[in-house]
């Protein structure tokens, strides 16, 4: 099975943070096959940044395709921009905070979370990609959420005083993601 994931927001809004924690998490502690591909250009400070992550059972023959299975949008210009590129039946996990679900296509499964309201909450606005990827890991069950939280607590682990928060967002996205499922 392949699964080919693109994630698209503002830049700083931890798009490409959400896509190395999944690609390392998948890499590091399972079997599988993966890619991460970063789109940075000069859309970097305030407009749509994106990244592509592709987790197989097989070997990737090509790193990027022009068909996505799951697209995590965090910003409308991005819904604009990449959601011509879902399958028919593939699952979109919408930033509800900020994007509205008007005139998006019927043939799609719409995941909505409202990460920028819920990390506002939490008491730190940059948790929305956490609080993003729980769901989407909550919902497609694509990697074991202990392996993610396992990473997220690696890479972190020199700014200890991160964790507790950042584990209540994956806790928090990890909730919706399989409240939706």
């Amino acid at each position: 099975m392949e699964t080919n994931l693109c994630v698209a927001g503002f830049g700083g809004q931890g798009v490409m943070t959400l896509g190395k924690f999944l690609a390392s998490a998948t890499c590091d502690s399972t079997d599988k096959h993966v890619t991460f591909f970063p789109s940075y250009g000069a859309e970097q400070r305030g407009g749509t940044a994106n990244c592509f992550v592709v987790i197989s059972d097989e070997a990737i023959g090509a790193p990027l395709g022009d068909v996505m299975d799951d697209l995590i949008i965090m910003n409308g210009p991005s819904l604009q921009k990449f959601l011509p590129t879902l399958k028919e039946g593939g699952t979109l996990f919408l930033n509800s905070s900020i994007v509205s679900d008007e005139n998006i296509r019927e043939d799609v499964k719409i995941i909505k979370a409202p990460v920028t309201e819920l990390a506002l909450e939490l008491g730190n606005a940059k948790v929305l990609n956490v609080i993003m990827l729980g769901v989407y890991v909550g919902y497609t069950k694509v990697i074991e959420p202990e392996i993610v939280w396992s990473t997220i607590e690696h890479k972190l682990q020199k700014k200890a005083s991160l964790l507790p928060l950042n584990r209540r967002a994956f806790e928090k996205g990890l909730e919706i993601g399989e409240s939706q499922r």
